[in-house]
């Protein structure tokens, strides 16, 4: 029962974080933060395969319904959870723990910023040119991406250190 509350307040932190502040802050429409997704790279290392594509879908699906970009950012969340069992196995030199949550602290720096950033780029690289639709401006949806990803990971590291720690 705690873990349900735990990541319930968790949800509804980064909702509320993501639209009241992150969405408020755009450099020259080049640099657009997502933390929420957040969320998804910090579930337990033993939820169910259909549990992170369901939790994944209704993180993306609250945001796309406050920010108003039908299904935009519930499909970029979902592509994560779907990589993400993958990509833990991936980037793992040893036998994680199933019960374990994929912080920074458990993991350490440099294994999180590997996730985090593999994880973050996916999204952002998915997000961006399906916003576009379009590859007529590849080069330019591109750098947004990555000047995105690294302020997103930037927030995300902090975020570990100020508020996620366990």
């Amino acid at each position: 029962m705690r873990i349900w509350i735990k990541y319930g307040v968790m949800f509804i932190s980064l909702v509320l974080i993501q639209v009241l502040l992150l969405n408020q802050v755009q450099f020259s429409g080049y640099i657009n933060p997502y933390m929420y997704i957040l969320f998804v790279l910090l579930l337990p290392v033993s939820t169910p395969k259909y549990a992170l594509l369901l939790l994944g879908f209704l993180m993306g699906i609250t945001i796309d319904i406050f920010m108003n970009t039908p299904g935009m950012h519930a499909s970029a969340t979902v592509l994560i959870a779907f990589i993400r069992p993958y990509i833990l196995n991936l980037i793992s030199s040893r036998e994680m723990d199933k019960s374990e949550y994929p912080g920074l602290k458990q993991y350490g720096f440099r294994w999180f910023l590997y996730y985090t950033s593999f994880m973050v780029l996916t999204h952002h690289l998915f997000y961006f040119y399906i916003e576009l639709f379009s590859f007529s401006g590849f080069f330019l949806t591109f750098i947004r991406s990555i000047l995105s990803s690294i302020f997103s990971i930037f927030v995300i590291v902090l975020s570990q250190y100020l508020i996620f720690t366990e």
